[in-house]
């Protein structure tokens, strides 16, 4: 049979979305543009109230300067990187180990573990914060970047493995089976053979994965506390002065910490995708 041609849209539905479409796009950028905005007012026009009107003066050198020279910012954006990429290291890699046994091995307990694991992605992380800062104590990690990054590992780790899994059970197993009469070892069966099939899958996740850690602010504030461990995304809280808030300066640190992840995105976007739609077209 003749595939079905596809039906093109009534100039009515045509009209809408172009009109709607450019509308949906300012609304949805319309906090980042007045981020932007605020990042280059004065301090004075925050404090005569002109929070939206035309700026004063363009203050984007002297803001922005501050922020990277006059103040904790360069500190926190250090953080943030000592903490976001060791725990995409560690939770991509331990998913991936924890993917390839559950979606290759065959062993009574699997679905189970499998269970346990998606189960760990449905408790709200608002629970879990008296006893995991109580542990952080107990053990002596509060306040440290290794204590986060633990953490962050051990709660990121179901979703990737979850991820992985379904991943792997995709793969083609007549590789596996061909590997095994070769009498190939069952580590090297998943670092020559499963391992480059999942570079997709890898890149895809270690760019979500990098996002969420970026751009965490409950467990940054719950577990470390000053710019000895505290990741960018506590760190801009820094420039509220006792009596106002410098939303100038918030701002522009802002727009400096969000820099990171869509730059990441960027870079891997082509890697990305691909693993996003990896299987979805047969």
């Amino acid at each position: 049979m003749f595939p079905r041609p596809i039906q093109q849209a009534s100039p009515v539905a045509q009209t809408a979305y172009k009109t709607l479409l450019p509308i949906a796009l300012i609304m949805w950028l319309l906090p980042l543009i007045a981020v932007a905005m605020f990042s280059i007012k004065p301090a004075s026009d925050f404090t005569q109230g002109n929070y939206w009107g035309v700026p004063g003066s363009f203050d984007f050198f002297k803001n922005y300067g501050q922020v990277f020279f006059n103040s904790d910012m360069p500190r926190y954006m250090l953080n943030s990187v000592l903490i976001t990429v060791p725990t995409v290291i560690g939770a991509v890699a331990l998913s991936a180990m924890a993917g390839f046994a559950l979606g290759i091995y065959k062993f009574k307990s699997n679905l189970w573990v499998f269970f346990m694991f998606v189960a760990g992605n449905f408790v709200p992380f608002q629970i879990l914060m008296v006893p995991v800062r109580d542990l952080t104590l107990d053990m002596g990690l509060y306040n440290t970047k290794t204590g986060l990054v633990l953490f962050h590992i051990a709660f990121q780790t179901g979703f990737c493995t979850l991820f992985m899994r379904n991943f792997i059970r995709a793969l083609p197993f007549p590789l596996i089976e061909a590997a095994r009469v070769e009498g190939v070892a069952e580590w090297r069966i998943f670092w020559f053979v499963v391992l480059p099939l999942m570079k997709p899958a890898l890149a895809a996740l270690a760019v979500l994965i990098f996002t969420f850690i970026w751009n965490d602010y409950f467990w940054a504030i719950v577990l470390t506390q000053g710019p000895d461990a505290q990741p960018v995304t506590a760190g801009i809280t820094s420039f509220n002065a006792q009596f106002r808030a410098a939303y100038h300066l918030m701002s522009a640190g802002s727009i400096v910490a969000a820099l990171p992840p869509v730059l990441m995105f960027f870079l891997m976007q082509k890697h990305f995708i691909a693993g996003l739609t990896l299987g979805a077209v047969k």
